[in-house]
């Protein structure tokens, strides 16, 4: 449970987290967060980037990387980080934050974007994704936000799903095993297309493929051995990005557990443990980075500093495990 205290500094915050405080913490009645909800367009970080689209319905003029980024330069080499600021990381960016897509329907995004916006592989066009897991999983989100056509990439989900449940990115280069981190992007979109859709028998299988991966390694163990996969377990940064760390993958279930209206799986304990240690005596939790490369603004905390963003994720994901029967 957040306290008096911690709850006050939560909601003294951007209306795109204020209204998440609002509805998972405090149980306030819907007609208070969707208030708050309904300034994210308006106000503070979402009005920000809303104000950065560009004419043609794409953010920096790309659809994974902005237009005329140098492969080869500088931002590209190793450690540099990659851009967060082309169209598919924006739109997944407001999409998460919880603005209404209608202000972007109103705009005519998805058309724009079926008109204008290409792939850096191969140059496919937009909403019929590429090759890589996670780009396919968030558009698959962001698709079924603003009513595009995403049939194709929900169909391409079942057929790369891998023969130990999963997914991975590098399936192009050959890889067999399925990625902790792919595999809980792509759920994360099938998540998305069931809560908008209620999917078909086929993506609900492979939904529940993945998180039988994820689960039967207690979301952070190799199955072989029962040790950590690796150090990133347990590194909390918000934004999450496209990075696998424990209370990302905690968050998912929780969502999946309300849509299904299931309880929390046992298997879950030992990741829990993890987030409940990260805690805080003040009840906040860390931001334990920043990932690099290059953003519109900031929207958290350096490193080693308190973060709203990382506070709201481990109290709902505490309550949510406690409040199990």
């Amino acid at each position: 449970m957040a306290t008096r205290a911690s709850t006050t500094w939560l909601l003294d915050s951007d209306p795109a987290l204020r209204w998440q405080v609002e509805r998972d913490l405090v149980g306030e009645p819907p007609q208070v967060w969707e208030a708050t909800r309904a300034k994210i367009a308006t106000e503070g970080f979402g009005a920000r980037l809303l104000a950065l689209q560009d004419p043609d319905g794409q953010w920096a003029g790309g659809a994974f990387f902005p237009a005329g980024f140098d492969f080869h330069g500088p931002e590209a080499a190793e450690g540099a980080g990659q851009p967060w600021t082309a169209t598919t990381w924006s739109l997944t960016t407001l999409r998460e934050w919880g603005m209404d897509p209608t202000v972007l329907r109103e705009r005519r995004t998805a058309e724009l974007l079926a008109e204008n916006s290409r792939w850096e592989y191969d140059d496919l066009p937009y909403w019929g994704g590429e090759v890589d897991c996670c780009i396919n999983a968030w558009t698959v989100g962001n698709g079924l936000w603003l009513g595009a056509d995403v049939t194709g990439i929900v169909d391409w989900f079942v057929e790369h799903r891998l023969p130990d449940g999963g997914w991975n990115c590098e399936w192009v280069e050959g890889s067999t095993r399925s990625s902790f981190h792919s595999t809980l992007n792509s759920l994360k979109g099938l998540l998305a297309l069931e809560t908008a859709t209620g999917g078909t028998e086929a993506t609900r299988a492979a939904r529940r493929s993945g998180e039988e991966y994820l689960l039967q390694r207690g979301l952070f163990r190799r199955l072989s051995t029962g040790e950590p996969v690796a150090p990133w377990v347990d590194r909390f940064s918000y934004p999450f990005r496209w990075f696998y760390n424990v209370l990302n993958a905690a968050e998912y279930f929780r969502e999946a557990s309300l849509l299904d209206g299931t309880p929390p799986d046992p298997r879950m304990a030992d990741a829990i443990g993890i987030v409940r240690a990260a805690r805080q005596p003040d009840g906040t939790w860390l931001q334990a980075r920043r990932h690099p490369g290059r953003v519109w603004f900031e929207v958290d905390v350096p490193a080693g500093e308190p973060s709203k963003w990382l506070t709201l994720s481990g109290t709902r994901v505490l309550d949510w495990w406690d409040s199990r029967a």
